[in-house]
This record gives structure tokens, C-alpha cells and sequence, in this order.
């Protein structure tokens, strides 16, 4: 690196310019830097293009809220027939009620009433 800042500065002095046309090309100069999608493989592409096309397989977004009604419960996607469900009954509150869904119609927090319905989701593979 001095070295090269040497170079510059001699030849800065000595009123050398380098010849027209004579540019320096770097590798990546002549097709630019790959984006995010060229450079992806594996299960990264697969979940870059299902959200490109607005699906999201592998529930990496945030779910979209719901009243927690009887007529409008939390929707838990699942691959079984039943899976466990954290519950923050209170907004302040610091600990979380367990328990167990199964499939079939909304089910209640023991806690704080919330219903919820487990709905079965199939993975993309």
C-alpha cells in the first residue's frame, strides 16, 4: 500500500499521466457486483422467490394478528396434528402460559380466554 502511494506520488511530480483509453479494469467492473438472487443457492433461492411472489412456506414473517375471538381465533400453522402454543396473556406480563393445540376447532388459553385454530400447513419440499 505505501508502496503504491509512493508510485502515485512520483509520478504526480514528474507530471505523468497515464494513456488515453488505457483504464483499469477490475473483475467485477465488466458485470457489476451479483445481486442477493444471482449469488443465492439451495433453500435460500427457494425462499427468496416464494417471497418475491408474496408466500411465505417456511413462516419466516411475523403472523398477522387476529381478534383471539371465537368467531375470529389466532391462526397457528402446523405440519402435525397438534403443536404447542405460548401464550402473553398481558402485554406487561413476563411469563407465558403453555399449552397444547390440536386440530380441529378454536381452543381457549386456560388463562386469559384467547381462542386459537390450528391449521394445517404443508412444507414446500
Amino acid at each position: 500500500m505505501a508502496a503504491r502511494l509512493l508510485v502515485r506520488v512520483a509520478r504526480a511530480a514528474a507530471g505523468w499521466r497515464a494513456p488515453p483509453g488505457a483504464a483499469l479494469v477490475r473483475g467485477m467492473a465488466t458485470g457489476g457486483i451479483p445481486s442477493d438472487e444471482q449469488q443465492a443457492t439451495g433453500l435460500e433461492k427457494v425462499i427468496m422467490r416464494s417471497m418475491k411472489e408474496g408466500t411465505d412456506p417456511y413462516n419466516l414473517q411475523k403472523p398477522k394478528m387476529y381478534a383471539g375471538t371465537k368467531e375470529e381465533p389466532h391462526i397457528v400453522p402446523s405440519i402435525n396434528n397438534k403443536r404447542l402454543v405460548g401464550c402473553i396473556c398481558e402485554e406487561d406480563n413476563t411469563t407465558i402460559v403453555w399449552f397444547w393445540l390440536h386440530e380441529g376447532g378454536a381452543q381457549r388459553c386456560p388463562s386469559c380466554g384467547a381462542h386459537y385454530k390450528l391449521v394445517h400447513h404443508d412444507m414446500p419440499h
